[in-house]
C-alpha cells in the first residue's frame, strides 16, 4: 500500500542513506558516472503546460535542483495521450539526464493505443502523487448518494461524463459500472473541470473526475463518494466507495518519475534519493494539498510492482 508522506525504513537506514549519499558525491576521475549530476537534467512532461501533470512536475522539478545541484528543465511534449512523450523517453540514453513525469496512462496506453509503452521499457524511480478519483452530481439533483446513482444505473443506462476517451476516469466509469451492475454510458469531455461542469449543469447525470477538479466546483456538485481507500482530507464527510456500497472500487490519477530502461545503479540510486527527499520537502507537500491531491510516495521498487499491477489491471478493464 502506498504511504502519505511515508518511506520505507530501508530508506531511513543509516547505512543506506549512507549509500545514496556517497551516490550524490562527485569522484576524482573524470566522466566515471558516479559524479553524477554534472550537467543539466530535461524532465518531460507528456502534456500542455498549465494542467496536473504539468504542475506537479514542475513543483518536483524546483526541489530536485536544491537536492541535486543542476538544472532540472520541464519540457511539455503533449501528443497521443501520453504516449509521444513516453516513447520519446525510452528512446533516449539511459544516463540520467532525460527523465520523465509518468501519470496513470504510463500503464493503460499499451492497452487503449497500442502504443510502445510497457513497464519494462523504463526504469521507474518513484511515485509522487494521487489524484483520488471522486463520482458528482449536480447540487440540484436527486440522487443524494452514490447507492441511489447505482439504483437508477441498474434500471436504465446513465451517461456518465470523464476527461475523455481513454482517460483513467473513463476507465474508473466503467469499473464502477462492471463492480456494481449498472449501466453507465461513458460520455468524454476535454478535461475533468469540463466534465465536472456538465455534471453540475445536468448536462449529464454524473462526472467521474479528480477529486481538485470537484472541489474547485464544490458549490454546484454533490460529491457521492471518492475512489479511494480513505476518506479525503479535504472531504471528511464525503465517503468511501466501500463505505458507500461496501464495493472496494479504487481509482486515482497518480503520476511518478521515470528513466528509460538500463540507469547505471549508481545514477538510479541518486535520482531516487532525491526524488523522495524531494517528495518530503514542505514546499512539495503544500503544492500537492492546495491542488487538492494526496502526497503519496513509493520508493523505486514499490513503484515498479505498482506499475506492473496497474498494467495488468488495465489490460482486464479495457483489453
Amino acid at each position: 500500500m502506498p504511504r502519505y508522506i511515508r518511506f520505507t525504513a530501508a530508506f531511513a537506514a543509516a547505512g543506506l542513506a549512507a549509500t545514496a549519499l556517497a551516490a550524490c558525491t562527485p569522484v576524482a576521475e573524470g566522466g566515471d558516472s558516479s559524479s553524477y549530476p554534472e550537467e543539466d537534467i530535461r524532465l518531460i512532461i507528456q502534456a500542455d503546460a498549465g494542467g496536473g501533470s504539468d504542475l506537479s512536475s514542475r513543483a518536483l522539478a524546483t526541489e530536485l535542483e536544491k537536492i541535486l545541484g543542476v538544472s532540472v528543465i520541464p519540457e511539455n511534449m503533449p501528443g497521443a495521450s501520453g504516449a509521444l512523450a513516453m516513447e520519446y523517453v525510452a528512446e533516449q540514453e539511459p544516463d540520467g539526464y532525460v527523465i520523465g513525469f509518468g501519470p496513470v496512462e504510463i500503464s493503460m496506453l499499451n492497452t487503449t493505443q497500442n502504443a510502445d509503452v510497457l513497464p519494462e521499457n523504463y526504469d521507474l524511480l518513484g511515485q509522487i502523487m494521487l489524484a483520488p478519483g471522486v463520482i458528482s452530481v449536480s447540487a440540484d439533483s436527486g440522487i443524494e448518494t452514490l447507492e441511489d446513482l447505482i439504483a437508477q444505473g441498474e434500471s436504465g443506462a446513465l451517461t456518465v461524463a470523464n476527461s475523455g476517451a481513454g482517460s483513467i476516469w473513463e476507465a474508473a466509469t466503467l469499473g464502477l459500472g462492471d463492480s456494481t451492475g449498472a449501466q453507465f454510458t461513458p460520455v468524454a469531455y476535454d478535461g475533468g473541470a469540463t466534465a465536472v461542469s456538465a455534471a453540475a449543469s445536468g448536462e449529464v447525470v454524473a462526472a467521474v473526475s479528480g477529486v481538485g477538479e470537484a472541489l474547485a466546483q464544490a458549490e454546484s456538485v454533490r460529491i457521492l463518494a471518492i475512489m479511494h481507500d480513505e476518506r479525503h482530507p479535504d472531504l471528511p464527510d464525503v465517503p468511501t466507495v466501500a463505505e458507500a456500497i461496501g464495493e472496494e472500487i479504487e481509482f486515482g490519477g497518480w503520476g511518478g518519475i521515470y528513466a528509460p530502461a538500463g540507469l547505471p545503479d549508481d545514477v538510479h540510486d541518486t535520482l531516487e534519493s532525491a526524488i523522495a527527499k524531494a517528495v518530503e520537502t514542505e514546499s512539495y507537500q503544500d503544492f500537492q494539498k492546495s491542488s487538492g491531491n494526496l502526497v503519496v510516495y513509493r520508493d523505486s521498487a514499490e513503484f515498479t510492482t505498482f506499475v506492473d499491477e496497474q498494467f495488468t489491471r488495465f489490460q482486464e478493464l479495457l483489453g
